[in-house]
């Protein structure tokens, strides 16, 4: 009687478990619904008023039309330009550095770290007026080198520090073998640190594309209002127009989709290496 009682409770606390996960997710994805309804819906049926989530009839041409409004071709290519240079940094430039203070004694590396680990705590917004005044002084502003250069060396230490955890918590004997078979450094980094952290090298991958996809601010600083330099982030925020200016919500939503779109099929295929990466960075400090 106890024994069926106990696994009476169970039942009901895991299904409340799950009614109340299931109300939050239908929560969360409601505005990715919204936003796909509303993409494919005609200009006269879109309403902020109303919920109607099944478009009548259904505006595939909506996708077709965008491209003849916006030049996308022109502003994905831009984006991926940026995207690009935070992938090498990420997992080139910062794995180097992660490896070299978790792998190699040199001086003054305790520090270097903990200095490393200060620039964390500085807020980005910090940051900003002094980075644009230097690339300003450069004559870089107006062009993609401010936002390639501080990418392509590695200056996320986020990423470092999540590198150099993992490779602390592989075997030592790994390194000390390579290192015996005449392997150099840069060899040691290549052949043995590379190969086995597959699942952290994913999870900044993804954190990579995901950040340098969906940068606005930066962009808007450098880039300043020349259309043919504009990533897919200022597109849409140019396509919603200015005050006065009839938006059609429709056309924003498509766009908005072709934001979105990436980032799920980066998630849903990534997901186990971004948790098994992050998790396996704090195995071993």
């Amino acid at each position: 009687m106890y024994a069926h009682e106990t696994k009476s409770t169970q039942m009901i606390r895991h299904g409340l478990v799950y009614l109340i996960l299931s109300m939050g997710a239908v929560i969360m994805i409601f505005p990715l619904l919204w936003t796909l309804s509303t993409s494919l819906k005609p200009l006269d049926q879109v309403t902020l008023t109303q919920v109607n989530l099944i478009p009548q009839p259904v505006m595939w041409s909506n996708y077709t039309e965008i491209f003849n409004r916006v030049p996308i071709i022109r502003y994905v290519g831009n984006t991926l330009i940026i995207v690009a240079a935070s992938l090498f940094g990420g997992l080139v430039t910062c794995s180097l550095a992660g490896f070299a203070f978790a792998r190699i004694k040199f001086p003054g590396r305790d520090i270097l770290f903990m200095v490393l680990l200060a620039t964390m705590m500085l807020p980005y917004v910090v940051q900003l007026i002094p980075l644009f005044v230097m690339f300003d002084s450069a004559g870089l502003v107006g062009t993609f080198w401010p936002l390639v250069i501080p990418r392509l060396l590695g200056h996320n230490a986020f990423y470092i520090f999540l590198l150099r955890q993992f490779y602390k918590g592989l075997p030592a004997e790994l390194f000390d073998a390579a290192r015996i078979d005449g392997c150099s450094e840069f060899g040691v980094w290549w052949r043995i640190a590379v190969p086995n952290s597959k699942p952290v090298l994913a999870a900044v991958a993804i954190f990579s594309f995901q950040f340098a996809w969906n940068d606005f601010l930066n962009p808007l600083l450098y880039l300043g209002p020349n259309p043919d330099l504009w990533t897919l982030a200022l597109a849409l925020n140019a396509l919603k127009g200015g005050e006065g200016q009839m938006v059609e919500m429709n056309l924003l939503m498509v766009l908005t989709m072709f934001m979105i779109l990436p980032m799920l099929l980066m998630f849903a295929f990534g997901q186990k290496y971004m948790v098994r990466g992050v998790a396996f960075s704090g195995v071993k400090g």
